[in-house]
């Protein structure tokens, strides 16, 4: 994952995916990551090196907009910028830990690396504060179907064939949920007739209808005037959308 939009707000337990974390060598990490092999699950520490701000009040990307107090969030935007993630690992290969589904993106710093001890580490049953009521909405509110029109579903099939660009799931996560004009999720009210949620560096446009959600196109997120400037190169799935405008310009 290269940009933040494309990473989830927690690791997902169940992700088929692969990751590596890599020690950087000369510091005798092969001998710190000894016996480690043994534990399912392990804590990664780290930090936020692309946050340069914080905030004492943010909007929580679950439930309602108003703001509420980073501490009793887990929002990038913190005094000391560092994270928490718990992982699965599936193997040691000298200074490199292979992993599963993680919610951080290329190059993130790793802190500190513990293992998950499930007798101290979980606490099933415990109050989730201000969460609770949102978990109990979510889990009761109706959600929306999501087709692709036959357009839709070209463009995202030769994305996914030609370039390993996959937003697919992600976005029929967010539409199924809550497929209102939102900040949180970066869907915009209508322009041309349909709502637009913004996905790393693509545009998803939609429509909606009783029960139902209906993606039309696939956009890149930056004009062809913009990507052909000197500059631009340097954006995420850049040759992606220059390819993908000649296929079907803007």
């Amino acid at each position: 994952m290269r940009v933040k939009f494309d990473a989830p707000r927690q690791a997902e337990p169940g992700a088929p995916e692969r990751n590596v974390i890599e020690l950087i060598p000369g510091h005798r990490f092969e001998e710190a990551l000894r016996d480690l092999e043994g534990f399912e699950r392990i804590w990664l520490v780290w930090w936020f090196d692309r946050n340069p701000n914080w905030r004492p009040m943010v909007r929580a990307p679950r439930g309602d907009t108003r703001r509420r107090g980073v501490f009793a969030t887990r929002a990038p935007h913190r005094p000391n910028p560092i994270g928490i993630t718990s992982v699965r690992l599936y193997e040691v290969r000298g200074r490199e830990l292979i992993v599963g589904g993680v919610d951080l993106l290329d190059r993130t710093p790793i802190l500190d690396i513990k293992p998950y001890i499930s007798e101290v580490d979980a606490f099933p049953g415990m109050r989730n504060g201000w969460l609770g009521s949102v978990e109990g909405t979510e889990s009761s509110s109706e959600k929306y179907m999501v087709a692709l029109t036959p357009l839709a579903a070209e463009q995202m099939e030769w994305l996914r064939k030609t370039w390993q660009v996959d937003f697919e799931d992600k976005v029929k996560a967010i539409l199924e949920r809550e497929p209102r004009p939102s900040r949180r999720h970066r869907i915009t009210g209508k322009k041309d007739g349909l709502f637009r949620l913004s996905s790393g560096s693509w545009r998803v446009f939609f429509s909606c209808g009783e029960g139902g959600v209906l993606i039309e196109r696939v956009a890149p997120g930056f004009p062809l005037s913009l990507l052909t400037k000197d500059g631009f190169e340097v954006i995420p799935d850049y040759q992606a959308q220059l390819a993908f405008e000649e296929l079907w310009p803007s």
